[in-house]
Parts: structure tokens; sequence; C-alpha cells
């Protein structure tokens, strides 16, 4: 190869043809690969600081202590229920009288502690309830196809809820009561 280059002269020429064309390239369209590296640096930057942020700090006895207070509530409150059937066992008549007693509790004051411990225990089962799949109601030709099945096995096939056909162009299609009012209407 090096031997057709110098016989014909046009390795130079050709290669600086080339990196002129490259570099006109480039204005009017950027260089992908170079963007792709640039991003790549810069999202190596962005987990770097991060995982500096969350780095596990030294953490001293007031930090566990304060992590240990955390993790109170919950199990207080569920073994202090438990021991309330236990004391209702116990002495009955102690545990009548402290509960005649909660009865004189201001019921707006009944109010707070439920804020306080839906709040508590309700942030927790938000979060749960929004991370949980969502599953998807079976088509009606899988659940016919099933009941199907069960009469052919001899099974007994649990009857669907009477619903009335929604009429074509049906704007309650999914709420039968509303379809039952419109009706109604419609015809009074």
């Amino acid at each position: 190869m090096g031997v057709m280059d110098r016989f014909l002269g046009a390795g130079a020429a050709v290669t600086s043809v080339a990196n002129a064309a490259t570099g006109v390239a480039e204005v009017f369209r950027e260089n992908t690969t170079r963007r792709m590296e640039l991003d790549e640096e810069a999202y190596a930057r962005a987990m770097a600081q991060l995982s500096a942020e969350f780095a596990a700090s030294p953490r001293g006895w007031f930090d566990a202590l304060v992590n240990g207070l955390n993790r109170l509530p919950r199990p207080v409150l569920t073994l202090g229920t438990v021991g309330l059937f236990v004391y209702a066992m116990v002495e009955p008549e102690g545990f009548g009288l402290r509960m005649e007693n909660l009865n004189l509790v201001p019921e707006p004051l009944w109010w707070l502690l439920g804020a306080i411990i839906s709040f508590y225990f309700g942030a927790r089962e938000a979060h749960y309830f929004r991370s949980r799949p969502i599953i998807p109601a079976a088509p009606r030709k899988a659940q016919t196809a099933v009941e199907a099945a069960a009469g052919m096995a001899g099974e007994v096939a649990v009857a669907a809820p009477l619903t009335q056909a929604a009429p074509e162009g049906d704007s309650f299609a999914d709420n039968a009561a509303l379809r039952d009012w419109a009706a109604a209407q419609a015809a009074g």
C-alpha cells in the first residue's frame, strides 16, 4: 500500500481533503460520537457527586439514638394493643374503668390522635400502594373461556352479575347506575 501511495502521490492529499470535509461537516452537524463521549463524562461526574453526597458518614451515639427512637412507634403501638387484650383478660374491672375514662376524652382530641396516627402509618402505606403493580382485568373472552371450561368439567360456574348491555354510543358504559338514571330521565 505504501508503494502505491508513493507512486500515485495522493495519500497526503486524500487525507487532507478528508480532514477538511470532516471539519466542514462538523460545522453543520454535531459530531455524534463526541457528543456521546461528553454525555458519558457528564453522567460519570454526576454519579460521582451523588455517591459522595450519600456516602455513609461516621455515625456517633446521637445518630444511633435517633435511629433507634425512629423505629420505636410501630412496635410500641402493636405491643400496646396486644397488651390491652391481655390486660382485659387479667383484670376486667380495671380495664373497664379505664375504657370508661377514655369516654371522657373530648372528641376533637380523638380526631387529632387519628390524624397523627393515619399520617404516620398512612404515608408508609401510600408509598407501598404506589409501588404495587397494577394488574389489569382479564379480557371478557378469557373469562368466557374459563367459564365454559368450568361447565365442561362438571363444576358449578359462578353466575356473573346481571348488567344491562350498553347501547351503542353510550357514555355510561362503565357505570350501570348512571345508565339507568339516564334511561329514566329520557323516558320521563
